[in-house]
């Protein structure tokens, strides 16, 4: 356990240290678009966090690799090299996006090569766990078709949920935190060492989301990009095939007693193929939701539009730190709810404990309006927009007006912001290449309204 912690610290670190001059490469390199109609956020921010997230990846290996026990994972496993070249493929295909916008079916064969990558090097799904039929080997050709279309299906998902500050990292990150626990479980409870890569992927992934996200949360300075929502797709994709591909549940012991208690004992066995879709359920419904809108009224499935669930949260009245507070919580419910099943099947409680939670989750979406104030005591350690209003219009800086610049555009549109409006929430895009690039130039201070 504390090999794979400093691999995670280790991974954040450098995630979180390349950040900052990733960003200033970013604005420098022009990967900055316009405000588009479908966005949320009202000034141009940068992209191509990925970068950071890659080299984050790349050193968490690195490590793990010199480590006394990690080591040993790529002694027997040639799994870590397949991720690391699936990984590289399709970070490049994301930086080019991020840059040049390329088209999306040329983004979808990238993904399907990357898969098919890891494939070769055998990174792939040999069985899978059948109710009351048993382990089922596959063939060549199937397990490379199911390993492919879980790899697309899960970094279109992550990529499809990318729409808020912090979104994407945080969902990942939850559901990278659940599934190192049932993967480290089945490797210390059970013994079977095929289950340390997925383990390891899991551990270097929760680094890669920890050390990103300061940079991402509300207001982001840098977004992640494609180059990092198809990366950690990838990733949390190869943790779910190498437990699936890898592990034999004939090594679990679970076929004994009466054929009830037999299917209660499976149950970690068919987690596996159940816990990527706990992962990935609501961006995966928000993925078929789209897809079914688009085709519905004549359009594209790959058409953008702002009809995707953040987006709705938006509609209804939460506040954009709100909104992905929600979407944490039920990716939290989903995942550690199928985890504790995995543990304890015969529960009743944890039954009883996921509708509880999911009331209170219903609460808090019928009411947008709420919006929680810190004692005044604590108002100075909390952000503005928990203080009380009085508090918070004081604090809205001065609007500032600057005279029309040549061509009669308003050249300091991007710092005018009002306290009503900083009140609120209302957005004012702003074309890209002004000063004040989503509150600060590459060197300048951070604004501190929203």
């Amino acid at each position: 356990m504390r090999e794979y912690l400093l691999t995670l610290c280790i991974t954040a670190a450098v995630t979180y240290l390349l950040t900052g001059p990733v960003r200033k490469f970013a604005i420098v390199a022009g990967a900055m678009p316009e405000i588009r109609a479908r966005d949320v956020h009202r000034e141009p921010t940068p992209r191509l966090g990925g970068i950071a997230m890659f080299f984050g990846l790349c050193a968490g290996l690195l490590v793990a690799d010199h480590l006394t026990n990690l080591s040993e994972v790529f002694e027997n496993s040639n799994e870590p090299r397949a991720l690391l070249s699936g990984a590289a493929l399709i970070w490049l295909i994301g930086v080019l996006d991020d840059k040049f916008e390329i088209d999306a079916l040329i983004k979808l064969g990238g993904q399907m090569i990357a898969a098919g990558v890891m494939v070769v090097q055998g990174l792939t799904i040999l069985w899978i766990p059948v109710p009351w039929v048993g382990t089922v080997a596959l063939t060549q050709w199937q397990g490379t078709l199911l390993t492919v279309a879980l790899v697309v299906i899960t970094i279109n998902a992550v990529n499809f949920v990318d729409g808020l500050d912090g979104l994407a990292a945080g969902m990942v990150c939850i559901a990278a935190t659940a599934f190192f626990m049932y993967a480290y479980r089945i490797w210390y409870s059970y013994g079977i060492e095929a289950a340390a890569p997925a383990s390891l992927f899991a551990a270097i992934l929760m680094g890669m989301c920890l050390g990103f996200l300061p940079h991402n949360m509300h207001p982001a300075r840098i977004f992640m990009g494609d180059s990092g929502s198809m990366l950690i797709g990838l990733v949390l994709a190869a943790g779910a095939i190498s437990v699936t591909g890898q592990v034999d549940p004939d090594l679990m012991n679970l076929f004994s007693g009466s054929e009830r208690a037999s299917v209660h004992q499976m149950v970690p066995v068919y987690i596996p193929l159940v816990m990527p879709l706990t992962i990935i359920a609501i961006p995966a419904a928000d993925l078929i939701l789209a897809i079914v809108r688009r085709t519905w009224r004549g359009q594209s499935p790959f058409a953008a539009d702002r009809g995707h669930l953040h987006h709705r949260l938006l509609e209804i009245g939460h506040s954009h730190s709100r909104a992905v507070l929600i979407m944490y919580f039920f990716s939290a419910l989903i995942a550690f709810g199928a985890l504790a099943y995995s543990v304890n099947a015969a529960s009743m409680w944890i039954v009883l404990s996921v509708v509880f939670l999911s009331a209170i989750g219903l609460v808090l979406l019928l009411t947008p309006r709420f919006t929680p104030r810190a004692p005044r005591w604590a108002e100075r350690f909390v952000p503005p927009r928990y203080r009380r209003r009085k508090a918070a219009v004081a604090a809205v800086e001065p609007a500032v007006v600057v005279d029309e610049g040549e061509g009669g555009t308003d050249q300091g549109a991007s710092d005018e912001v009002t306290a009503d409006e900083a009140t609120t929430g209302d957005r004012v895009p702003v074309p890209a290449g002004v000063s004040g690039v989503n509150g600060a130039t590459a060197v300048g201070p951070r604004s501190r309204t929203r």
